[in-house]
């Protein structure tokens, strides 16, 4: 397995490892990616575990899907000037279950508590944004994976949700992690191949405000943001020549 790409101030992304053969890609990608799967059936559960008991963490993660589905599955939001209203409802959806501010938070190590309330709220937003365009940019590489939930594990107000994605030449363990916020489940960290999201992120963070300042992570965000709907719209657009 080749080492992971080491990314320096002037790139942030999910780290180019293979994974068990295929190039990684970001983990809410892989979370959409599952949605196209789960309500066509793809998904199941090991016969020795029954059905997820209503209110638990795993089937809050089946009702996420099953919205974001009718979504992906739309044929009046597949063409390019639809774009925008796809993506509005498909960060609507996951925004209800993904706690963006802890991961944000969790994202930023010790920065977080340097800055004032106001650039925490910031932080957030340009985050949130940040990830919305890393996933919308990869909806396309779904290719027939299946997604089999394996184990449900609670601790107190936190949990984690154990999965597996299988394609044509591969088997890829997919974890979430979530915490319990009013009596509703939402996901702080999503584990896949043993590479946590949160983690990754808070590594190349880390890298930049050590180099750099906070300034400059910021506006790499940005950057990477406007990179990401570019080749999403350019996406969108060869799709429907086709």
């Amino acid at each position: 397995m080749s080492s992971p790409h080491r990314i320096g101030a002037g790139g942030i992304g999910f780290p180019l490892r293979e994974l068990r053969g295929r190039k990684a890609v970001s983990s809410l990608a892989l979370w959409l990616i599952c949605v196209a799967t789960i309500l066509l059936g793809a998904t199941n559960f090991p016969e020795s575990h029954p059905s997820p008991a209503p209110g638990t963490p795993t089937e809050a993660m089946r009702t996420t899907v099953s919205q974001a589905l009718g979504v992906l599955q739309d044929p009046e939001l597949k063409t390019p000037e639809d774009t925008d209203e796809r993506v509005a409802r498909l960060k609507k959806i996951a925004k209800a279950r993904f706690d963006y501010g802890e991961m944000a938070k969790r994202s930023l190590g010790g920065q977080w508590n340097k800055l004032a309330e106001r650039e925490q709220h910031e932080f957030v937003a340009l985050f949130t944004e940040f990830l919305t365009a890393t996933y919308v940019d990869k909806l396309h590489t779904y290719s027939g994976e299946e997604v089999t939930f394996r184990n449900e594990r609670l601790e107190g107000d936190h949990a984690e949700v154990t999965s597996i994605m299988v394609g044509k030449k591969t088997k890829i363990p997919m974890d979430y992690r979530l915490m319990k916020k009013g009596g509703n489940w939402t996901v702080y960290d999503v584990v896949i191949d043993g590479v946590s999201l949160i983690q990754n992120y808070r590594g190349q963070f880390t890298a930049i405000l050590r180099s750099s300042s906070y300034e400059h992570l910021v506006q790499v965000l940005h950057e990477k943001i406007a990179q990401y709907n570019v080749k999403t719209k350019s996406a969108d657009t060869r799709t429907s020549s086709r």
